[in-house]
């Protein structure tokens, strides 16, 4: 489970905001620079990442992993959980960029300028399954969502080989597959504009739906892919559009709140153990674990770019609250 929120302020910035549900908070704040050398997992080909990023994951020398993240460029990435929608490939081709699922965000980081960069590539790529893999990982199954400075935002779906680019001008991404069918559901809760039901909404709309609600259902309450799909998007798009950087942060919290899971030990195993979101004009990284409350902030600044080791942000996950007297 996760859910994952696009913005766009009125002076331009683009915020993709997201909740990360996973039964283990698993991931900090970390620095990637230029030239980073990773092998992968499935058959320790080794790769030279050319550009810098941050985001949220983890590196260690048996497995470098991100799941949410923005470069140098401003290419801004998610992975998210997708369920019983994968087909990974299986035999080895040395021609291809072979990698397990759950590395393809942290090479499309490395080594992919915007949206349409990655468009071009991504017929290269294959994500394996690990039948013949050098490594056991399981059968992780994902599917990732980028947007970028152009304000082009985009689901890659392995539902096949080369994978499947969805437009999404929406903005909103759970974890079930059939994306046009979500659409569809939608459509009980709003009303789409005449832009976006013939497919040409423009760039940097920030609204798809009419905000017409008369005769419309209200948006169920539970924790399901679908439930939280139309959540979200139902109060995105009744939400102000945020100004400017700052308070697409802030909207981008509250609007987070109507899809996180609380914490629930006897009933289900994943809860949002930390929320992120990445700015793709100011190259930030904003994050917050669900037991801390409070937000860090990591800039990739241009003096970063010099450097050559990975940086690793330890953040506790406790309440920070600030003492007034």
């Amino acid at each position: 489970m996760c859910t994952s929120i696009y913005q766009i302020a009125i002076d331009g910035t683009h915020v993709l905001s997201r909740t990360m549900d996973w039964p283990s908070l698993e991931s900090s704040p970390v620095f990637l620079p230029r030239n980073f050398k990773w092998q992968s997992v499935y058959d320790h080909h080794e790769y030279h990442n050319k550009y810098a990023f941050i985001g949220g994951g983890k590196v260690t020398k048996s497995r470098s992993d991100v799941s949410d993240g923005v470069n140098e460029f401003g290419l801004c990435a998610q992975k998210l959980t997708f369920a019983n929608g994968t087909k990974h490939s299986e035999q080895r081709d040395a021609s291809k960029i072979q990698l397990a699922s759950f590395e393809f965000v942290f090479w499309v980081l490395g080594n992919v300028k915007s949206v349409d960069d990655l468009e071009q590539h991504l017929n290269e790529i294959e994500l394996m399954a690990d039948t013949f893999s050098d490594l056991k990982y399981g059968n992780p199954e994902l599917h990732f969502a980028f947007t970028d400075v152009t304000g082009r935002t985009i689901i890659v779906e392995p539902t096949q080989m080369p994978m499947k680019i969805i437009d999404n001008p929406l903005g909103i991404v759970t974890n079930v597959p059939n994306f046009d069918r979500q659409i569809e559901r939608l459509g009980d809760y709003v009303n789409f504009t005449d832009d976006f039901n013939n497919g040409v909404v423009p760039l940097n709309t920030p609204k798809v739906t009419t905000g017409n609600l008369s005769g419309k259902s209200i948006p169920p309450g539970s924790y399901s892919p679908g439930a939280r799909f139309i959540r979200a998007a139902y109060f995105k798009e009744r939400a102000d559009q945020p100004q400017d950087e700052t308070q697409a942060i802030v909207s981008s919290w509250h609007l987070l709140d109507s899809v996180s899971v609380p914490k629930n030990s006897e009933h289900q195993l994943t809860y949002s153990v930390y929320r992120a979101a990445t700015v793709a004009e100011s190259k930030t990284y904003y994050f917050q674990s669900y037991h801390r409350e409070g937000i860090v902030k990591l800039q990739l600044k241009p003096e970063m770019l010099n450097l050559t080791e990975p940086q690793v942000y330890v953040v506790k996950d406790e309440l920070a609250v600030k003492n007034l007297n």
